[in-house]
């Protein structure tokens, strides 16, 4: 039987790709997330190769489960998300759980990919966990290989994504001191290779290697390096000594589609230098290593023509909103709020999927798209993720995918979409889609937003835009069915029902 190989975090931005390259190389390999959903939304799913397995780190008897049959496990995840508090000590005891499910599992080597930058009292929290997260792997007694990289730069990155929006959108920039701080990215497609290549080599077994691209240089260089490849004016960096890293973090979450959440851990690491102390993987892996230029100039190339395998967005726990169910209507959690409305359609459940899969991003919402930006600017100031993650793919939604504001739940191709909200509000919302067929070529489009109060202040919330809701939910259902038909004012058996309820 061939070997098994376990990708630990299979629907992260690292994650998703580097599946995709084993799958590739014809590897059987086991993909883990926490939600089965993202899992079933990736585009290698359906590969006779793949195995899907939903499992939670934090949980040993899942983590154990998941590696039971593997000879080799990539570790890449991370609990850097809006849900958890201590990130730091999260990892540290899923790190700590993997060395023992590990052990039980008789694997043959782990491979991890941590960060660089040099141990020293000023190293950020950020880079210290992921130091110590490799530091706990090597203590137990399956074989180790470290990887640690600085910035990587790909279509969807993070990194990447910070540093593309401050270019496009500043052509005068006032800065931190950090900006002069050298560091030495490395392209995605290099990542891959290097992890690819490590797997099952002997000479990297319990040995520790930086990975880099073949350019030391500062990020104000980066910047300027973006900017020609974008082919924008050079862009003008003051430096200056107040912008502290929480400062930063802000200043990125109003700037970029990058919360502050994630914003300030790698602002944080930006003050550190990331440079590699050595090269003895480029002996053992060896590849042509991109430029910087080259990099970006590849990530830009796939952002434009919406072929980003990956994003950033992609990582972040999908909450299963059980109370939004229509199989349980007796929840006895609290008040629920419904406002239901449906139009009938001449046309297929394909006509209408098209139109509707489309919804947000550069396709706005059919209807009134000011109130919705007005909203994403109103939740950004809050501390929320606002409009500008857009969505990764223009066409296709799948499980887990961020959606603006929003998160994909649920996608049942033709039939229904269900979005959970990701906004700041007093309580829990979703919106949620269905295409009913009554009749060959004739069909019934629900929209149905539920929303559960959190307290006084939930309940007040929904009352006050209440009366938005039949300007903004109508005009939005009657877009998506002039969209259908090709934005003709004209359809017969459109006829608009409106039912309100709260259970």
């Amino acid at each position: 039987m061939a070997e098994k190989i376990v990708v630990l975090g299979a629907t992260g931005y690292v994650g998703t790709r580097l599946v995709t390259k084993l799958l590739q190389a014809g590897r059987q390999v086991r993909a883990t997330s926490r939600n089965i959903g993202k899992l079933r939304g990736r585009h290698w799913s359906a590969d006779p190769n793949v195995e899907l397995v939903e499992t939670d780190v934090l949980d040993l008897d899942s983590l154990t489960s998941a590696l039971e049959g593997c000879d080799s496990a990539y570790y890449l995840v991370h609990s850097m998300n809006k849900q958890t508090r201590d990130f730091a000590n999260a990892d540290r005891k899923a790190a700590e759980n993997m060395i023992v499910a590990a052990d039980q599992a008789a694997l043959k080597q782990i491979i991890y990919l941590g960060g660089l930058g040099d141990d020293s009292p000023e190293l950020s929290k950020h880079l210290k966990s992921r130091a110590e997260v490799g530091e706990v792997l090597r203590s137990g007694n399956v074989p180790v290989t470290t990887l640690k990289a600085a910035m990587i730069i790909g279509s969807g990155s993070a990194s990447f994504e910070i540093l593309r929006y401050l270019v496009e959108r500043l052509p005068v920039m006032i800065t931190p001191k950090w900006v002069s701080v050298d560091t030495q990215p490395i392209g995605i497609a290099n990542v891959l290779t290097y992890l690819t290549g490590c797997l099952g080599r002997e000479e990297t077994l319990n040995r520790t290697f930086d990975i880099g691209g073949p350019n030391v240089l500062r990020y104000r260089d980066l910047m300027q390096i973006y900017a020609e490849e974008a082919e924008l004016d050079k862009r003008t960096i003051i430096p200056v000594p107040v912008f502290t890293p929480t400062l930063s973090s802000y200043w990125i979450h109003l700037v970029t589609p990058v919360p502050a959440y994630i914003g300030r851990p790698l602002a944080e690491g930006l003050r550190n230098p990331t440079i590699c102390r050595e090269n003895d993987i480029q002996q053992i892996v060896k590849q042509d290593l991109l430029t910087c230029r080259a990099a970006i100039r590849s990530a830009l190339d796939k952002t434009q023509y919406h072929k980003v395998e990956s994003h950033w967005t992609d990582a972040g726990k999908i909450w299963p909103v059980a109370w939004s169910s229509e199989a349980d209507e007796k929840w006895a959690g609290g008040t629920i709020y419904e406002d239901k409305r449906s139009v009938v359609l001449n046309n297929t459940p394909e006509e209408i999927w098209k139109p509707l899969v489309r919804i947000g991003g550069a396709t706005g919402y059919y209807y009134g798209d000011w109130l919705w930006r007005l909203r994403g600017v109103l939740d950004k100031l809050i501390g929320g993720v606002g409009l500008r993650r857009g969505r990764r793919n223009p066409d296709e939604l799948s499980a887990g995918d961020a959606l603006d504001f929003w998160r994909v739940r649920d996608v049942d191709k033709h039939k229904s979409l269900l979005l959970v909200a990701e906004m700041k509000l007093p309580g829990e919302a979703v919106l949620e889609f269905k295409i009913n067929e009554i009749s060959p070529g004739k069909c019934e489009l629900t929209q149905t937003a539920k929303y559960l109060p959190k307290g006084l202040l939930g309940m007040l919330y929904w009352r006050l835009v209440t009366p938005l809701h039949d300007l903004i939910f109508d005009g939005m259902l009657l877009g998506i069915a002039r969209a259908v038909n090709n934005n003709s004012s004209e359809n017969p058996l459109a006829k608009l029902t409106v039912a309100r309820a709260h259970k």
